[in-house]
């Protein structure tokens, strides 16, 4: 029971993101200041602060991986976990969000930010979140809250529901009223605000801001719309009741305001928190976990920790864990608890069990990834929730710089990988490459970090190979014959090939066209495999594709043939065919959709065509206002850097997805570089 005798929730699980720079770290510093955990907030941009505490994070003055603490707040327990901002980071969040109460999201009155807003609230519309608004830096606001919620309205396909607006003083926001509870606060710095008289002249502005808000709700309360007709005063407790079930039922954003820099307005973000967000049985209904079984749990984050080994976040959905307990993952992996840990940041401190709500670390769960269930017992659970991970749009290619850390690299990647499962590992032996493939150059500079930091695996970073090819534009015709005499059985083998090129994207033909045995037939297999080989390498320095190889001729010796003499003979009368073929270089082209703001088409246009891409046509993207699909194709070698330029013209936000679509001959000083490079 808390305090004020009203039945405790149990521990909530509320998720804070926003736009990249909103202020969620600052938001979680002063809600922690604010529930004691900490004496003093600290502070981002000095790196004191309990969130991003990671070298990688302090680094780069960003979140690049979510960040876990628990706060007693009027007798109940919360778990906030703040999730990055940038879009190169963005997965982290989905990871997170599914098994969370709520969501707060963190934004600021600024035009810029409309388009990565808009796509942090669409991930939380798919997902069912039910989100509460903080508008923060009401301290440097500069237009009126009524322009504000309608500059943030576009960004969102759920009604904003304004809550509270801001007591103005000389053009600087010096407090709030609260709409629900129709009083006045004063902010104070790092403090709770102080309640005051409603000021002289205020009244007629609150009255119209809160009939706008009880008009919203009456959409959903035919009860409360009669009221309003009638004009009869709806009770308080009316008003609190609708409050919280438009909220959970996703029918309104209920929007504050405030500033985490100066710890305004974090308690009554609290309070709306503690009465109006789901329980863990509203979750759980939500996810389709039935509250009967064996102890259930959801994998929001995997963290290898060098000597303190592995740790799994996880939100327990259902039952209670203790250390020790045989758990399995939803992947069928069968494991131990090795112990429990309550985590401020990366403060850890041990605990007896895990209660049903709790979010916490479990040390040691082999096998188990972020992303995955897991359940007590020995058996194998369903996945709560199924996240696919985002489509790389970033490579680089890796390299060890000390030899001896071949194998060490593959395991602190297997690690990595587990930990960030948007992070995909490539191995291309054809070309003598691993790349690590991302979501962006940050994404993946800071994964490199983490190699050399927390698994001492130093690694050099390249532009990926591109795999180019050969083909040839006439036909040719040579003989190889391949004749050794070493003492003893000797080696003989001779033959006669055609070769002419085939429509592009046939790949290779070999058919023989023998007569009178001049080829043993035991021989022909052997000629088939000569030509696959030399085909690995042509006169260009590329393997060969989309052209028909005929055995039409030859010869042999009883004795002195054998399989590798006539490998051989192939070999010599390809090497010696395809020069006079009119060779021809290939290069990759891919099929892209580039997703951007409206804006923002004129400048993704001029990209691609800088990258000797062709323009295929755009359209409005389905289901998003104000966004247009630009569909090209692009040559593989111009990719490289596209998303970097592309996120630069359209303030983080714009993306694309590709797939391989034809092979095309590469002419003139492109090939000519290529070539030079090759060799």
């Amino acid at each position: 029971m808390a305090p004020n005798g009203r039945l405790a929730a149990g521990p909530r699980c509320i998720a804070i993101v926003g736009p990249f720079q909103s202020g969620k770290t600052t938001l979680l510093e002063a809600i922690l200041e604010r529930t004691g955990v900490i004496a003093r907030a600290g502070r981002v941009a000095d790196g004191s602060s309990v969130g991003d505490a990671s070298a990688e994070a302090r680094a780069h003055a960003m979140s690049i991986e979510p960040n876990v603490a628990t706060v007693e707040f009027l007798g109940e327990s919360m778990t906030f976990v703040d999730c990055p901002g940038s879009t190169e980071f963005l997965h982290e969040m989905r990871n997170v969000t599914p098994v969370c109460d709520a969501a707060i999201v963190v934004c600021e009155a600024d035009e810029r930010k409309i388009p990565a807003l808009e796509i942090i609230l669409r991930e939380l519309e798919e997902a069912d979140i039910p989100r509460f608004l903080f508008i923060n830096k009401i301290d440097t606001a500069g237009q009126r809250i009524r322009d504000t919620l309608a500059l943030l309205q576009r960004a969102s396909r759920t009604p904003l529901l304004l809550r509270q607006i801001p007591l103005w003083k000389d053009g600087i926001a010096v407090g709030f009223i609260d709409l629900a509870l129709e009083r006045a606060f004063i902010y104070r710095e790092h403090a709770p605000s102080e309640i005051v008289d409603l000021p002289e002249g205020e009244l007629p502005r609150e009255k119209e801001a809160r009939f706008a808000m009880l008009e919203r709700l009456a959409d959903y309360d035919d009860e409360l719309m009669e009221e309003l007709i009638s004009e009869i005063e709806p009770p308080r407790d009316q008003i609190f009741n609708d409050l919280s079930r438009e909220l959970r039922e996703r029918h309104v954003v209920p929007a504050l305001i405030g500033s985490a820099e100066r710890g305004n307005g974090v308690t009554r973000l609290l309070k709306a928190l503690r009465h109006e967000a789901p329980t863990l049985n509203e979750t759980r209904a939500r996810l389709g976990i039935p509250e009967e079984g064996a102890p259930l749990a959801q994998t929001v984050k995997t963290l290898h920790l060098g000597q303190g080994g592995k740790l799994s976040v996880a939100r327990v959905m259902r039952g209670t864990f203790r250390e020790g307990d045989t758990v399995v993952g939803s992947r069928g992996t069968e494991t131990r608890v090795g112990s429990l840990l309550a985590l401020t940041g990366t403060a850890t401190t041990r605990k007896p069990e895990a209660a049903p709500g709790d979010t916490v670390g479990f040390g040691r769960l082999e096998g188990v990834a972020t992303g995955d269930s897991f359940a007590a017992g020995r058996a194998r659970p369903e996945a709560i929730v199924s996240i696919a991970p985002p489509e790389p749009v970033y490579a680089l290619a890796l390299k060890v710089r000390d030899r001896k850390d071949d194998v060490r690299l593959s395991s602190a990647l297997a690690k990595i990988t587990e930990e960030d499962p948007s992070l995909v590992v490539e191995t291309r032996p054809e070309i003598g490459e691993i790349r690590l493939h991302g979501q962006g150059e940050m994404h993946l500079r800071v994964a490199v970090e983490k190699l050399a930091s927390r698994f001492q695996v130093g690694v050099e970073t390249t532009r990926p190979k591109v795999a180019y090819c050969e083909t040839i534009k006439l036909p040719a015709a040579a003989r190889g014959r391949h004749r050794k005499q070493t003492g003893g059985h000797g080696q003989f083998g001779d033959v006669m090939i055609e070769v002419k090129p085939l429509p592009r994207g046939e790949g290779f033909a070999f058919q023989d066209q023998i007569t009178g045995g001049v080829v043993p037939r035991q021989y022909i297999p052997s000629v088939e495999t000569g030509v696959r080989d030399a085909l690995k390498c042509g006169p260009l320095g590329f393997p060969v594709v989309d052209l028909a190889v005929t055995l039409t001729d030859g010869s042999y010796h009883t004795v002195d043939s054998s399989d590798a003499a006539f490998q051989a003979a192939a070999k010599l009368a390809l090497a010696e065919a395809l020069p006079k073929a009119k060779p021809v270089l290939l290069e990759p082209v891919l099929s892209v959709e580039i997703a951007i703001p409206s804006e923002a088409l004129s400048k993704a246009t001029a990209l691609v065509t800088a990258r000797r891409g062709q323009i295929l046509g755009y359209d409005e993207r389905p289901g998003w206002n104000g966004w247009q699909v630009l569909s090209a194709t692009i040559p593989e070698s111009e990719i490289g850097d596209l998303i970097v330029e592309l996120r630069s013209a359209t303030a983080g936000v714009g993306t694309f997805s590709t797939r391989f679509d034809h092979m095309a001959e590469l002419s003139g000083r492109p090939a000519e570089m290529v070539l030079q490079k090759a060799h």
